[in-house]
This record gives structure tokens, sequence and C-alpha cells, in this order.
């Protein structure tokens, strides 16, 4: 049962943060606010990284993807920070 949940949650994260990559790419789409790109590809990156997880602890437990899924992770936030900084200079 505890395997249950956890695949569980790690689906759920995974449908989550999907869902919220896709509605942000579609309020820009409508909108044109660079903010939400960036925030889409930020969450496109964070959704194939709980995707990776589901992968690594779930299907293939004897492949060790942690790199790969830290990778993505760091260019999710990364990509969200220059979307940050960009805008900023933008402004100014």
């Amino acid at each position: 049962m505890n395997d249950f949940l956890a695949a569980l949650v790690y689906l759920l994260c995974f449908l989550t943060s999907t869902a919220c990559a896709y509605l942000l790419g579609r309020s820009f789409r409508r909108t044109g606010a660079k903010l939400l790109l960036w925030s889409s590809l930020c969450f496109t990156f964070l959704a194939l990284n709980n995707l990776l997880l589901v992968v690594d602890l779930l299907i293939l437990p004897q492949l060790d993807l942690r790199l790969a899924r830290l990778f993505l992770a760091l260019a999710g936030v990364a990509t969200l920070l220059f979307g940050f900084i960009w805008d900023l200079e933008e402004e100014a």
C-alpha cells in the first residue's frame, strides 16, 4: 500500500506541473506577457523532472537518473531566473 501511495503522489506531481505548464503557456499565447512564457518553460522542465522521477523510482529502479533529474530542475529554475532578469532589463 505504501508503494501505491508513493506512485500516486509522483504521478499527481507530474500531472500538476504539466497542467501548470499548459495553462501558463495558453495564457501567454492570449496575453503575450513574457513572464508567463518563462513560467511555462520552468514548469515544463519541472514536469520533465517529475516524469523522470516516475521512471527512475517506479519503472526502472535499477537505473540512477538522479543527475538528469537535478539537471532538469536546475534548468527550470535557471529559465525562470533568466526570465525575471530579462524582464527587469526591458523595463529599465
